[in-house]
C-alpha cells in the first residue's frame, strides 16, 4: 500500500482535468502554451515537421537574441496549496531551458491576465537549473493557498508538462448546503488505497463522467482471496445522502461487489452487487456524521466515478487567514496550511 500522504495521491492542481487554464504566455512561436496542462504524458514523434519545425507536445519558444526569459501564466483548476511541482521537459533535448522558477499569486474572483501579471507574487521554485528530457521535481514548503502559477524559462526553451500537486483548498462560500463532499474540487482527497497498478484512485473523485476507461481507478487482478479498497477523506464531515458508484466503461473487469462504510467500521452502504458500465445510485439511511468514508470493492476491478453527496455538519472553515489581499474564511482540514501572511 502507498503511505497516505505519498505524492501518488496529490492532484495536478493545475490539469486541464480540473478545469486549469493557461492565461498567457509573452512567446509560443513552436509550440502552444496550452500542452504545458495536458493530462495525457508527452508524446513525440521524429520527422514531423509542421511550417514552424519540428511539432513539440509542450510549450516552446523562439531563440531569444536579447536579454530576458519567457513566461507563462497558468489558472489552476482548483485553489490549494501546493506540495511539489513536476517540470516535465520530456523530449526536449536540445532545446529545454537551463533554468526555471515557479512562483504563486492568490486571487479572488476571475482576473483577466494583465491583472493577474501585476499581482504579488510568491517564490515556490527559486531559480534553479533543470535537466533535458526528464522530470524534474521540486519540493514546496510555503503553505499557503494560491489560485495561479508563474513558470519562468531563463532565457529561453520548451517544457513539455507543468504538474502543481498538491491538496485543494475550496471557499466555503462557493459550496450549497448539500454537495459532493468526495469531489476533488470541493477538497476531497484519497487518504490511502490498496492497488493503483493501471491507474490512480483520484480519479474516482474528479469533476465530470468518465470518458473511458482509463479515466477511473483499477485494480490488478487478485489472486489471495482479499479484496481492493480506498479511503476517501471528505472535503468536511458530514452526512452522506446519496451514494453513487460508477462503473461506466468498465465492462469485464467491474468488482462484483462494493461496500461504503465509516473508520469504526459501520456500514454506509453494506456490501452490494454492481452492475457492469453502469452508474448506480444508493439513498444512504445511516445518520452518522463521518469524515472519512472507505469504499471496498470485491474483490478488485474498476470503478469510474465515486460520488457521495451530503451535508456538512457543523460550519466548514476555519481560522481567518490573508487571501487575495484580505481574510476569508476558506476550508481547508487537512492542507497544514499556516495562517497570517
Amino acid at each position: 500500500m502507498t503511505e497516505p500522504d505519498s505524492f501518488h495521491f496529490l492532484p495536478d492542481l493545475a490539469s486541464r482535468a480540473l478545469g486549469g487554464s493557461v492565461m498567457w504566455a509573452n512567446d509560443e512561436l513552436f509550440a502552444e502554451r496550452e500542452n504545458l496542462i495536458n493530462v495525457e504524458p508527452p508524446t513525440f514523434t521524429p520527422h514531423h515537421f509542421g511550417y514552424k519545425g519540428q511539432v513539440m507536445d509542450g510549450w516552446e519558444s523562439r531563440r531569444r537574441r536579447e536579454p530576458g526569459q519567457d513566461e507563462a501564466i497558468i489558472r489552476l483548476g482548483a485553489p490549494g496549496v501546493v506540495h511539489r511541482i513536476v517540470v516535465d521537459t520530456s523530449h526536449f533535448t536540445g532545446n529545454y531551458p537551463p533554468e526555471i522558477s515557479v512562483e504563486a499569486c492568490a486571487a479572488d474572483g476571475y482576473p483577466d491576465a494583465a491583472t493577474i501579471y501585476g499581482a504579488e507574487w510568491t517564490t515556490l521554485v527559486a531559480r534553479a537549473p533543470v535537466r533535458g528530457n526528464a522530470e524534474n521535481e521540486f519540493d514546496v514548503v510555503d503553505r499557503h493557498r494560491f489560485t495561479h502559477v508563474k513558470l519562468t524559462m531563463y532565457p529561453d526553451g520548451g517544457v513539455a508538462r507543468l504538474r502543481v500537486q498538491g491538496v485543494v483548498v475550496p471557499d466555503p462560500a462557493l459550496l450549497p448546503a448539500v454537495f459532493d463532499l468526495a469531489a476533488l474540487e470541493n477538497g476531497g482527497r484519497v487518504g490511502g488505497a490498496s492497488n493503483m497498478f493501471y491507474s490512480s484512485p483520484t480519479n474516482l473523485i474528479m469533476p465530470g463522467n468518465s470518458q473511458l476507461m482509463g479515466d477511473g481507478w483499477e485494480t490488478s487482478r487478485r489472486r489471495d482471496g482479499g479484496n481492493d479498497w480506498v479511503d476517501i477523506d471528505l472535503a468536511c464531515p458530514g452526512t452522506v445522502h446519496i451514494a453513487e458508484l460508477d462503473t461506466s466503461y468498465f465492462v469485464g473487469n467491474a468488482p462484483g461487489w462494493a461496500r461504503l462504510s465509516t473508520p469504526a467500521g459501520r456500514d454506509l452502504l453494506p456490501r452490494t452487487a454492481l452492475l457492469a458500465d453502469t452508474r448506480h445510485r444508493f439513498v444512504l439511511t445511516e445518520s452518522t456524521s463521518v469524515d472519512r468514508v472507505r469504499l471496498d470493492i470485491y474483490p478488485d476491478g474498476g470503478m469510474a466515478r465515486l460520488r457521495l453527496v451530503g451535508s456538512p455538519t457543523g460550519r466548514p472553515g476555519g481560522p481567518r487567514h490573508a487571501v487575495g489581499g484580505h481574510a476569508s474564511h476558506l476550508l481547508c482540514p487537512r492542507s497544514g496550511w499556516l495562517s497570517g501572511r
